[in-house]
């Protein structure tokens, strides 16, 4: 029996989703590229903000724990520290990792778009077995620039939508570790989510023996 049923199976070339902006590359990270993300996410979890479940508005604590680079997020906002967690300001954006986003950034689109492409902030997230993420738009930057997003570890199950609402016409794409996925253009305010990650699918010889790590850039658009 397939570990991955119900869902579009993608892989090889980079795929984009229906001409929307979106696009997927499979396989894209290296294995040392991805042994990095790990060691690194590693030293990010542990501070100087560390790794945490945010709590949404209504009190509903996240399934998925994040650390953030650059700015700080939380529902649904940015700040350079960390009020909801110790008062902190984050760690920085590194280049190499912005550098690494600029290079997916050419593979879906073209140089041109990566060489205006700035980000200032990325939401580090960790999912284990039982984490999801419900559908919901990255809306709370001021800025329509594209995501780059790099994952590493267990595959999951990304429901990419459309723009409108949280339901269909949507797309259900396997993200493996090594894959990245972009999307801007008409796609950039889409409504995604993870509804399911597929535990002990990954390798641990990267460095992280369960769990899945999903690396999102962003634009927030906000200045210093």
């Amino acid at each position: 029996m397939s570990l991955f049923p119900d869902h579009t199976w993608t892989s090889g070339d980079p795929v984009a989703l229906d001409g929307s902006g979106a696009v997927h590359l499979p396989g894209w990270l290296t294995f040392e590229q991805q042994q990095r993300l790990v060691t690194a996410f590693h030293e990010w979890a542990d501070g100087p903000v560390p790794l945490r479940a945010a709590v949404l508005p209504r009190g509903q604590q996240m399934s998925v724990r994040t650390v953030c680079l650059g700015w700080h997020w939380q529902p649904y906002r940015y700040t350079r520290t960390a009020d909801d967690v110790n008062g902190a300001r984050v760690a920085p954006l590194p280049g190499w990792l912005v550098e690494m986003g600029r290079n997916a950034l050419a593979a879906a689109y073209d140089p041109g778009a990566a060489a205006a492409w700035h980000p200032d902030t990325a939401l580090v997230n960790y999912y284990d077995s039982a984490a999801r993420m419900g559908m919901h738009q990255d809306k709370d930057e001021r800025s329509d620039q594209p995501v780059v997003s790099l994952s590493v570890g267990d595959a999951c199950l990304f429901r990419f939508g459309n723009t409108e609402t949280r339901g269909k016409p949507y797309s259900d794409v396997v993200l493996r570790s090594g894959d990245a996925f972009v999307f801007g253009g008409p796609s950039r305010f889409a409504y995604h989510g993870v509804p399911r990650t597929y535990a002990g699918t990954g390798d641990p010889s990267t460095g992280l023996p369960e769990g899945r790590i999903n690396i999102t850039m962003r634009v927030t658009g906000l200045g210093d």
